[in-house]
């Protein structure tokens, strides 16, 4: 298989949503600091004390759902990769990958084309590369734009 085309490199492989990364996560910490203020204002005042305890956990459960989203979004990606990177090694070698490589190292070798892959693979488990390291190696890149 020819390696696919593509503008990714290891300087721009990296995917940031500005409304997700930057927006959701300004306006979460803002409301949750300004809950936190409410609350401190609220001490001395019992009418307001249980709303402003109430704004300070559901900003807080909001944060913490925003977090977890994102790391259940991406250890559901992890697993896809590992088996997408386990059949195309089987498919290019008639084997499974090398059971030392670890989750993280085959997230890396997922950018490899198919004529540097194997021999990547084989290295990054004798050496136990860094998923970094990998991806730093690859000479020739796979474009990947259908990460969460």
């Amino acid at each position: 298989m020819a390696a696919e085309s593509g503008s990714q490199n290891y300087g721009s492989h990296r995917q940031y949503v500005f409304g997700f990364h930057v927006v959701l996560f300004a306006l979460l910490i803002v409301t949750f600091i300004g809950s936190c203020v409410n609350l401190y204002e609220s001490l001395g005042d019992r009418q307001r004390l249980y709303s402003a305890s109430l704004l300070v956990a559901l900003s807080f459960a909001t944060i913490m759902t925003a977090l977890y989203g994102r790391v259940f979004a991406l250890k559901a990606q992890d697993r896809a990769i590992r088996a997408e990177e386990q059949l195309r090694h089987f498919v290019l070698n008639r084997a499974l990958l090398d059971p030392r490589l670890t989750v993280r190292q085959i997230v890396g070798l997922r950018f490899a084309c198919d004529e540097e892959f194997t021999a990547l693979a084989r290295r990054a488990a004798e050496q136990g590369m860094s998923e970094d390291a990998i991806k730093r190696e690859i000479k020739v890149w796979r474009a990947d734009t259908y990460r969460a």
